[in-house]
C-alpha cells in the first residue's frame, strides 16, 4: 500500500517540517519500503529520480524525521543503521540468510524488571536474529 504524498505532506506540516520535495521523497520512501532501509539504500534509489540529491540531505532529513517522531532509527547490528515508518513499539526480526528484516507485535510496554528500578528509560527495542521461514523451507 503506498502512502499518499498528500497525506505525507500533512504529517510534516502538523510537525511544523519545512516541506521540500527532497524530504517529501525521503518520507515517502522509508513509508513506502517497509524493508527498514538504509541510508545506502535511500539515497541509491533516489538518486536516480533526484540527481542533485546528496547523500548528506538523506542523512540530516532522517534525522528531522526521528526527532519529529515521524520515523524510527533502528540498530540490529552494530555497524548498520536502519529506518522504520512504524514509530509505535514492536520487536525485529533479521533473517541472517536473506538479511530481511521482519516487524512483530510485542507488548514491550508491559515489560517491568526491578532490576532497572530507578533507571529512566527512553528507548525500547527487542532485536531478534535467526533464520525466517522462507529460508528454512529453502534449505530443506
Amino acid at each position: 500500500m503506498k502512502t499518499a504524498f498528500e497525506d505525507l505532506s500533512i504529517k510534516l506540516k502538523n510537525k511544523n517540517i519545512r516541506l521540500s520535495h527532497q524530504r517529501l521523497k525521503v518520507l515517502e520512501y522509508v513509508a513506502n519500503h517497509r524493508c527498514h532501509p538504509t541510508v545506502d539504500q535511500i539515497y541509491s534509489d533516489l538518486h536516480k529520480e533526484i540527481p542533485t540529491l546528496s547523500k548528506t540531505t538523506v542523512y540530516n532529513t532522517l534525522n528531522t524525521l526521528i526527532e519529529a517522531g515521524l520515523v524510527k532509527l533502528i540498530t540490529i547490528e552494530d555497524n548498520e543503521t536502519r529506518y522504520d515508518i512504524v514509530t509505535e513499539n514492536h520487536g525485529h526480526f533479521k533473517c541472517e540468510s536473506c538479511r530481511t528484516i521482519y516487524d512483530f507485535e510485542i507488548n514491550i510496554d508491559s515489560f517491568n524488571s526491578k532490576d532497572l528500578n530507578g533507571f529512566r528509560i527512553d528507548n525500547k527495542d527487542v532485536y531478534f536474529k535467526g533464520i525466517c521461514p522462507k529460508c528454512t523451507n529453502q534449505n530443506n
